[in-house]
């Protein structure tokens, strides 16, 4: 499942190593055998990390004569400062596609182009997407381990008792039936909230909601595209002006109240929440955590006028790498090459994380289990105009300071969108150009 950048320690990286020291030219010749010990580290946890241990056994069943020691539960930023120490993974999984321009340019993952050159790996199998998200400029870090999908999920039940049977598709609608199925209470408590506009809360945040009004983050030369996009102060406006509807002290007084988006106590499970974004893994935890919720997934809205665009969305996905300092990259090859590009390895995840794969084989596969609400996820990764934040050698920065950005927006801390976003703008052009 994703997990919103948390990287913290993203500058220690620029101490981890440079792109001239990742040892690329080490690869063994075409035949040999791996062999001997890595560790490999992941974020996922509970469920999903027991699924990771099912492959990890398969993987060594194939490969007997390499031993994985798995440490789950680790976030980017753990990852991050044990590379920085000389220490940390052979191989480590990141649930941020952000962070992949730093990896990469600073040389923490080393650029596996020589052992996908070596073992013929097809790389037109992954969709164009998903090539951008694992590479930057001519260095490929990383492979595609699994992908999600952002779309819209919503309770039949509210929707129904509110006179709805069908999702919105266009911003207008979905303003209009959020407010339609907003519960208060005597006093203007907020009691069921139709959506929640706020760009912090659980998934619904920037990144995941700007292919719905094709904005732009960066322009072409890799400077800051949001003060000059229209599309942003759109975007902006409209969320503003439903937050203003709610109040914003309402709203933080009713998220204050929730319960933690990845516990049994996730809003949408309790009902508290009639429409919200989330990614193809919620299906999931809906199936384990709510199997009583009768719930229904989409597509989520685009702005007015770009309904062209219905049907597409944003996707990111979690990468695997090699670190600089592995002491058995060979091994930490065949494994990110078996959980990446195995069709039997993908489709047992896939059906088990709930996660979309990201191999064409993988996706036809007759094994891979879909119904009706997981295929919508597929079909918006299929879609040509779905799309994800571009890679930048700064990381998830720009992202970050968006996110601030919109935080106060959004609180009324903020009064000046376009200046605001003209000034944004100018701070991002600098960090960017500090963190190349």
């Amino acid at each position: 499942m994703s997990r919103r950048p948390l990287i913290v320690a993203a500058a220690l990286l620029l101490a981890a190593c440079t792109p001239g020291n990742s040892a690329s030219d080490d690869v063994a010749p075409a035949g040999q055998e791996a062999k001997g010990s890595i560790e490999f580290w992941h974020f996922f946890t509970d469920r999903e990390a027991k699924a990771i241990d099912t492959a990890i056994e398969q993987f060594e069943d194939a490969h007997p004569d390499i031993d994985v020691k798995v440490t789950a539960g680790q976030d980017d930023a753990k990852m991050l400062q044990a590379i920085s120490s000389g220490k940390g993974p052979d191989v480590g999984l990141s649930y941020s596609t952000d962070i992949v321009g730093k990896f990469c340019s600073s040389g923490a993952w080393r650029d596996l182009t020589p052992y996908i050159e070596r073992d013929e790996v097809d790389l037109s199998k992954f969709p164009e997407t998903v090539r951008s998200y694992t590479s930057y400029h001519d260095r490929r870090c990383a492979m595609p381990f699994l992908a999600d999908v952002y779309g819209l999920y919503y309770n039949k039940t509210l929707l129904a008792q509110a006179g709805y049977s069908e999702p919105p598709k266009t911003m207008s609608e979905l303003a209009d039936m959020a407010k339609k199925l907003t519960k208060r209470s005597a006093d203007g408590t907020i009691q069921v909230a139709g959506f929640l506009p706020l760009l912090n809360f659980y998934e619904h945040t920037p990144q995941h909601i700007v292919p719905g009004w094709d904005a732009k983050w960066l322009t072409a030369d890799e400077k800051s595209a949001i003060g000059t996009d229209p599309r942003w102060q759109e975007m902006l406006t409209w969320h503003k002006d439903l937050v203003d509807w709610y109040g914003y002290d309402n709203l933080q007084k009713f998220t204050a109240g929730l319960g933690d988006e990845w516990s049994a106590d996730n809003a949408f499970h309790k009902g508290k929440l009639a429409m919200a974004v989330d990614g193809e893994y919620r299906v999931a935890f809906l199936t384990d955590q709510a199997p009583n919720v009768d719930f229904g997934t989409a597509p989520l809205p685009v702005a007015d006028d770009r309904t062209d665009r219905y049907g597409a969305g944003f996707v990111t996905g979690n990468v695997a790498g090699i670190s600089a300092n592995s002491k058995n990259p060979e091994a930490a090859w065949a494994l990110i090459e078996y959980l990446t590009t195995e069709t039997g390895s993908i489709v047992g995840l896939s059906n088990a994380i709930k996660n979309v794969p990201t191999t064409s084989d993988a996706l036809a596969s007759p094994d891979l289990r879909v119904d009706e609400k997981f295929q919508v996820f597929l079909d918006i990764f299929a879609h040509p105009e779905t799309s994800t934040t571009p890679p930048n050698a700064s990381g998830p920065k720009y992202v970050e300071m968006t996110q601030e950005f919109v935080n106060g927006y959004l609180s009324g801390a903020n009064k000046d969108l376009a200046g605001g976003l003209k000034d944004l703008d100018a701070r991002i052009d600098q960090a960017l150009e500090l963190g190349r």
